[in-house]
């Protein structure tokens, strides 16, 4: 559970005048180069096995400042500067904490182009906000209020692939608490033909997002594919055509799942999943465009981060555990379960409904596992005729 108050980003749209947006355009570039030059330096130390920390590329920065070739860096504001190296000593502390591979260089075409400042380089009054080396305030859309008596720590101002300005806020929300505390479960089984289907009986059904806008999106692509290569301006339309086909995909997608993962947090104390590769998974070509329009990564992420806001509990069950080869009911394990196979009948005369059957299993193991805290392996079934998984759940539940 929570302890303290919860940091949120509310992010909303902005329509930046001519002179904001030439001066947040240099400020991307300036961040940018100031991050790469900064990852060629701690990388060519590392080639010597030597460390540079933030404090020693703050201090090149500093004199990068000083040189003509680089004077331009200081027509910019400093902090997102100073800030894009403190992600850099993030990235390196990831790396050498093996939970993420090693810093890649930013790609004037491809990497986010984000500016973050901190208090010291925007000024928030009136609910207006002024960002360090402009004089007029950034004209937000407010779709929606920021907690009462918030004061952002750091705001984030980003463009997207379509052209789209967004301004990000971090605050601290004391509307965010635990939910009283409820004996409900739940099993969540995800899959393709269906999106989600739950313990309970219910099956929500996949939006396909992608595919709904398949023919628009492959319209714009090969207009795109039409244009001469460079930086030619109808080149330069044509991708940005395409990227707005994929943000309406990407921000429908996104609100699908933020609406589901809430219900899902509010409704239940404990959610049980599948802790699926979808690394892995998506090397399948005949099922990757379906796996990655249904995003599962984001829909396991959502719910994960929401559950620790909430009080509530995500159990992931171990990938190898045969939730839809297990009988629900008597516990016997089925040989083969070939995809294509959505309904099987087990020997002791239960019907099963493949999706139904695998999130009712996910159920009962992550009860085992909150009560025995460990991990869920396939079983074997034991003499008796039930598994092991189905005895202990058995013996535990009343």
């Amino acid at each position: 559970m929570p302890t303290s108050q919860v940091k949120r980003a509310f992010k909303y749209r902005f329509y930046p005048t001519g002179a904001q947006a030439a001066e947040l355009s240099r400020t991307f570039g300036c961040v940018r180069k100031v991050y790469n030059m900064a990852l060629a330096a701690r990388t060519e130390a590392w080639t010597r096995q030597e460390r540079v920390n933030y404090n020693a590329t703050s201090a090149m920065l500093t004199a990068w400042k000083k040189t003509e070739e680089l004077a331009y860096l200081n027509e910019v504001s400093s902090v997102p500067l100073q800030q894009t190296l403190r992600h850099l000593q993030v990235a390196f502390t990831n790396f050498f904490g093996k939970r993420a591979k090693y810093p890649r260089f930013k790609s004037r075409k491809k990497s986010r182009r984000s500016a973050e400042y901190t208090t010291s380089g925007f000024r928030f009054r009136d609910g207006k906000i002024t960002l360090a080396k402009m004089s007029e305030p950034l004209d937000i859309r407010w779709s929606r209020p920021l907690p009462e008596g918030a004061k952002p720590s750091t705001v984030t101002v980003s463009q997207d692939a379509a052209g789209r300005w967004f301004v990000s806020l971090l605050c601290e929300d004391p509307s965010v608490k635990p939910l009283p505390v409820t004996d409900a479960a739940v099993g969540i089984d995800v899959g393709l033909d269906h999106l989600l289907t739950l313990s309970t009986g219910e099956k929500i059904a996949n939006p396909r997002h992608e595919r709904r806008d398949r023919a628009r999106l492959a319209k714009a692509q090969r207009a795109l594919a039409r244009k001469a290569k460079g930086d030619g301006a109808n080149r330069a339309k044509a991708r940005r055509k395409v990227a707005k086909v994929y943000a309406r995909i990407t921000d429908r997608r996104r609100d699908h799942l933020h609406k589901l993962t809430t219900r899902l947090v509010r409704e239940n104390q404990t959610l049980v999943i599948e802790d699926l590769t979808v690394r892995n998974m998506v090397k399948n070509r005949s099922l990757a465009r379906a796996i990655s329009d249904a995003a599962w990564s984001d829909f396991r992420s959502m719910l994960e981060y929401k559950a620790d806001w909430y009080g509530r509990e995500v159990i992931a069950v171990d990938r190898w555990f045969p939730s839809s080869k297990l009988c629900s009911h008597c516990g016997a394990l089925a040989d083969k379960m070939p995809l294509n196979v959505r309904e099987w009948t087990c020997d002791c005369g239960t019907t099963h409904d493949r999706d139904m059957n695998a999130a009712k299993n996910l159920l009962a193991a992550g009860r085992a596992v909150a009560a025995c805290g460990a991990g869920v392996r396939p079983q074997r079934r034991t003499p008796g005729g039930q598994s092991a998984m189905k005895q202990e759940v058995s013996r535990r539940e009343p």
